[in-house]
C-alpha cells in the first residue's frame, strides 16, 4: 500500500499528452494519487524509487514495448497490477499483454466509464476498495480436495488467474471438475462479490441462443412481454462460465466473439449496444485446436478464449486422492440423505477404488458412492456395494463386462418396446421409468407395506425409502 496506508497510486506511462492527461483526470476524481511518465526508462526508474498500487502503460512507447513493462513488473512488483492501453481492434497485443501477466487492457479511444471499472477490479487486488465485500471464508468457498502433485500445481495457478481478468479456457474429461475449478478462479479474485453465471452450451437450442446470451427487449419477437436481461447482462461486473463452448453453433461464435471483443452487447430487438463488464472463462471436453482444424470452431475465437489455458487432471491421474474424496462426498450424502452417522468405505472398498478407472472421473465416484450408501445396510460400505464394472488391470473382464451391458441394454430396450415405452429417450429417462414401474408394481402386490415391498424386490427399507423419494413417489 502506498505511504498512508489509505490512499492508493497509480503509475500512468504514455508518450501521449491528452490520454496521461485523462486518465489521470479520471483516477484523480476516484482519489487516486497519480504519477505520469512518458517512455519505458522513466517507468523503470519510477517503480525502482516508489510503490504503486496499479500501473497503467500504452502498447507502443517510445523507448520499447509495454509488454517489456508488463512482463517487468510480474517479475520484481507481483503485488501491482498493470493494465495496458491498446489501439482499437489491437486484439493481437491485447491477447499478448495478457499472457504476458496484465491485469486488463483497455482500448483507445478511452471509454472513461470502462477505465474506471478496470481500475475498480485493480483497487480490489490490491485490497483498497473498502467497499468490497470480505473474502469468503475457507469453509465457504469452492475446494479442490486432494495432495497430489498435481493437484497443488492446480491450486497454485488458480490462485494466479485469479489475480488477472483474461480469458481461460479450461480443459479436461467429462467429470473431473473444471466447473469447480472456474468457481475457484472466481471466487478468489476481484470480482468475487459479483454473479458467477454457469451456462452448458450444448443444453441452449440453437434458435434461442441469441436471446439467452444477449436478452431481448419487449416486442422484438413474439412472446416477448417484457425487457428480459440475457446471461451476459446477468454476469456484468462478475463472471460467464461458458461450458462446453465447442457445441456453440459458427453463427453464435460470431456474436459472442464481437461481444467479446467490444465488452458490449445488443440484446435482440434493441437499436443501440450495452456496454458490459465480464470476465470469460470457458470449458470442454473436446480439443479445440482439433475443432478449428476441422473448421467446426473459429480459429479467432479460439485465440480469444485461450490466453490461458488450464488442465484438470483425471481421477486415475490422481488416484491417491481417491480417499479423500470419497471421504467428502459420504459426508455431503449422509447430510442429504439424514443419515445418523457418516458412511465410511471398508479397506477392500478403498482398494477397489483406486484400482478402477474411473472413465465418468468425479461425477461417477459421486454416483458409485450414492449408489453403495443406499444399498448397504449399515455404516461400513463393503467392496460389493460398489458394482464396479471391473479394476483397470483386467481388460479381458473389462471387455466382457462391457459385451454383458450391451447385452442387457439390447434386452432392456426390447423390453422397454414391448411394454409401450418410449424408446428414444435418454437412458436415464428409460431407466427412471422402468424403476418406478416396476416399485409401484411392487408397492400394489404388497399393499403398499414398503417392508414387504422391498424384500420383494431384492433391497433394504433403507434403499426403497431413498428410491422412492428421487423419484418424487412418496
Amino acid at each position: 500500500m502506498s505511504a498512508n496506508d489509505t490512499t492508493a497510486k497509480a503509475l500512468i506511462v504514455d508518450d501521449e499528452a491528452d490520454i496521461r492527461e485523462l486518465v489521470e483526470i479520471t483516477l484523480s476524481r476516484m482519489a487516486i494519487e497519480t504519477l505520469a511518465v512518458a517512455t519505458l526508462s522513466e517507468a523503470r526508474k519510477a517503480l525502482a524509487g516508489g510503490h504503486f498500487d496499479l500501473c497503467l502503460t500504452d502498447m507502443r512507447l517510445p523507448d520499447g514495448e509495454g509488454v517489456e513493462l508488463v512482463e517487468h513488473i510480474s517479475e520484481r512488483h507481483p503485488h501491482c497490477p498493470v493494465a495496458v492501453i491498446t489501439a482499437y481492434g489491437s486484439a493481437a497485443s491485447a491477447v499478448a499483454s495478457l499472457k504476458a501477466g496484465a491485469f486488463d487492457f483497455v482500448s483507445k479511444p478511452i471509454d472513461v466509464a470502462g477505465l474506471r471499472a478496470l481500475v475498480g477490479q485493480a483497487l480490489k487486488l490490491a485490497g483498497l476498495d473498502h467497499d468490497a465485500p470480505p473474502h469468503p471464508s475457507l469453509d465457504a468457498s469452492p475446494r479442490l480436495i486432494g495432495n497430489t502433485p498435481s493437484m497443488k500445481r492446480l491450486r497454485e495457478t488458480i490462485a494466479k488467474l485469479a489475480r488477472s481478468q483474461a480469458p481461460v479456457y479450461i480443459t479436461g474429461e467429462s467429470g473431473t471438475g473444471k466447473e469447480l475449478v472456474a468457481r475457484m478462479i472466481h471466487a478468489e479474485g476481484p470480482r468475487m462479490g459479483s454473479a458467477f453465471v454457469p451456462v452448458n452450451c450444448g443444453a441452449i437450442p440453437s434458435e434461442l441462443m441469441e436471446s439467452e446470451f444477449f436478452g431481448y427487449q419487449r416486442g422484438a419477437f413474439t412472446g416477448a412481454m417484457r425487457d428480459t436481461p440475457g446471461l451476459f447482462a446477468r454476469a456484468d461486473g462478475g463472471t460467464l462460465f461458458l461450458d462446453e463452448v465447442a457445441d456453440l453453433p459458427l453463427t453464435m461464435q460470431v456474436k459472442l466473439l464481437r461481444a467479446i471483443q467490444e465488452r458490449a452487447i445488443r440484446p435482440v430487438g434493441a437499436n443501440a449496444e450495452t456496454a458490459v463488464d465480464v470476465r470469460v472463462i470457458c470449458a470442454t471436453h473436446r480439443n479445440l485446436a482439433t475443432e478449428v482444424t476441422q473448421g467446426r470452431f473459429r480459429e479467432d475465437l479460439y485465440y480469444r478464449l485461450n490466453v490461458i489455458e488450464v488442465h484438470v487432471p483425471p481421477l486415475r491421474e490422481r488416484r491417491a486422492d481417491i480417499a479423500a474424496l470419497a471421504s467428502r462426498i459420504l459426508e455431503a450424502l449422509a447430510r442429504k440423505m439424514r443419515l445418523r452417522r457418516v458412511p465410511h468405505l471398508s479397506t477392500g472398498a478403498l482398494e477397489a477404488l483406486e484400482d478402477y478407472s474411473f472413465p465418468g472421473n468425479i461425477r461417477e465416484l459421486e454416483n458409485i458412492l450414492e449408489r453403495a450408501v443406499t444399498l448397504s445396510e449399515d455404516a461400513v460400505i463393503d467392496r460389493q456395494y460398489l458394482r464396479l464394472s471391473s479394476p483397470l488391470s483386467e481388460p479381458s473382464a473389462q471387455q466382457e463386462s462391457g459385451m454383458g451391458v450391451a447385452r442387457s441394454t439390447n434386452e432392456f430396450s426390447s423390453s422397454a418396446a414391448d411394454n409401450g415405452m418410449d424408446t428414444s429417450a435418454d437412458l436415464e429417462s428409460q431407466l427412471e421409468a422402468l424403476e418406478r414401474e416396476r416399485i409401484r408394481a411392487a408397492l400394489e402386490a404388497c399393499q403398499y407395506n414398503k417392508t414387504k415391498a422391498a424384500k420383494r424386490l431384492g433391497i433394504t427399507f433403507r434403499a426403497l425409502r431413498y428410491r422412492l423419494a428421487k423419484l418424487g413417489m412418496n
